[in-house]
């Protein structure tokens, strides 16, 4: 492309914070980060939360990235092709010192490190005519300031959204209408062991397919879960319907479909990982918590249960609350808590049973921030809430999985609490569309609200 052709685009302090290596993803435009943006994230990297990390590590690698050039160079740019990681970026990484503009010529007044920023995009935008000028942020009110100041392209950052609406999200299963069979002309059927295999024609569906997602029909006659897949041709592992209602763990029972698909997953020893979504009491933590304690006391397949969760940001650092790590989470892990509670509510003397359960199962609960660096064998983690945690806080956590550890993630992308995620840049949406044909895990969102009729009417009118 001729250099009139490409594009400059400006980084905002949150586009690093949310990604520090996003100066290289812009493929053959230039990049452009205003000293303002430095000056950020010296002042984020001290403090005692994980967004400092994240500032450490976008500065290192800027160093990293310019540690060869002069400071004219620096100004100019710097050819990202040179650059050791691993990347598709051709354009050039710039420096710009916005605090040298003429303070007489700059549009929006005041000290703010916003509009210090916004300035320095104007000021590029005029300078650099024809050339198209992008300023990125994630920040709302910044795109809107920036807009009305006179910024003609202005973005929010994209490069790890997956899907551009969260409707597109994977639910992890396919209802056919009618009877599956009635749509079914050409069928190859074997057996393996107790259970059978049916080879359909891919086109019987409009959805893509995937390893490990469900088909099920809405006469009752069919549920299956896809085992393979090619262009032409997928292979069913025939479930049964009724067998799949039918599953049990811990005397809980599916009270729907979705239910019954998301238990299915969780008895699996085949599937390593599991991702629940779905709306607030549609049951995801009680039947991960039924499901673990089935597999561990009854059955003894799994050694203990991790139960770690994101902390709001006022409690990312929980020395301040009273004794050990699980009585500092305790509050914030109120749900599996409820859960117990729930599962043991006929049990003669509650609280005993719940005692001997949690000394049985070895339930232990975990902060987050204390998961880096450990190796989890033989367990199954529960991770609740994880739509407030970013797909490098959930890496991290993954990464974590030894041999024969099972990880469950629950969350509802309506009740996001972070201030810097929305439903599209979730972690939690991120590893759904990575993970989902993964022959080692499996996504249900579990629809409808079982907990109460004012909380399914809350969920659906409010």
């Amino acid at each position: 492309m001729t250099k009139s052709a490409t594009k400059i685009y400006i980084l905002d302090t949150n586009i690093l914070l949310h990604e520090p290596f996003a100066f290289l993803n812009f493929e053959e435009h230039d990049v452009f980060i205003p000293m303002t943006v430095l000056e950020e994230l010296d002042a984020i990297k001290d403090r005692k939360k994980d967004v400092s990390r994240d500032a450490r590590i976008a500065i290192r690698a800027l160093e990293d990235a310019l540690v060869d050039a002069t400071p004219e160079q620096i100004a100019e740019g710097v050819d990202m092709s040179q650059y050791t990681a691993d990347h598709g970026s051709t354009g050039k990484l710039a420096i710009y010192p916005d605090h040298l503009l003429n303070q007489k010529n700059l549009t929006l007044p005041g000290p703010e490190n916003d509009n210090r920023i916004i300035n320095a995009a104007l000021h590029l935008q005029r300078e650099k005519k024809p050339r198209e000028v992008v300023l990125v942020t994630k920040d709302i009110n910044m795109r809107l300031k920036a807009k009305g100041a006179g910024m003609n392209k202005v973005e929010d950052y994209r490069t790890d959204q997956l899907i551009s609406d969260i409707k597109y999200l994977s639910t992890g299963y396919v209802e056919i209408d009618g009877s599956f069979w009635d749509k079914v002309t050409n069928c190859e059927s074997k057996t393996e062991g107790r259970d059978a295999v049916h080879s359909v024609e891919r086109s019987l569906f409009t959805q893509p397919v995937f390893i490990n997602q469900y088909i099920f029909d809405s006469s009752h006659s069919f549920a299956g879960k896809v085992v393979a897949h090619d262009e032409s041709k997928v292979e069913l592992a025939d479930i049964g319907y009724e067998r799949l209602m039918g599953r049990e763990a811990w005397g809980i029972s599916p009270k729907n479909i979705h239910q019954a698909m998301a238990l299915d997953a969780l008895l699996d020893t085949s599937i390593d990982l599991v991702l629940l979504t779905g709306p607030a009491g549609s049951g995801k933590t009680l039947l991960a918590l039924a499901a673990a304690l089935e597999m561990i006391v009854e059955k003894g397949i799994y050694e203990k249960i991790i139960v770690t969760r994101n902390t709001p940001e006022i409690a990312e650092s929980i020395g301040f609350l009273p004794g050990t790590e699980e009585e500092k989470m305790a509050p914030w892990l109120g749900a599996i808590n409820d859960s117990l509670d729930f599962l043991h509510k006929h049990d003669e003397c509650r609280d005993s049973s719940m005692k001997y359960i949690m000394e049985k199962a070895n339930i232990q609960f975990k902060s987050v921030n204390f998961m880096r660096g450990r190796s989890i064998q033989n367990s199954i983690v529960i991770l609740d809430e994880c739509q407030n945690m970013t797909s490098s806080q959930l890496k991290t956590i993954i990464t974590r999985a030894g041999e024969g550890t099972k990880l469950i993630c629950c969350g509802n992308l309506a009740q996001i609490d972070s201030n810097y995620l929305s439903p599209l840049t979730s972690g939690l949406t991120y590893i759904v569309e990575r993970f989902k044909d993964f022959e080692g895990s499996a996504t249900i969102h579990i629809a409808g609200v079982m907990r109460s009729k004012l909380a399914s009417f809350a969920e659906k009118n409010l």
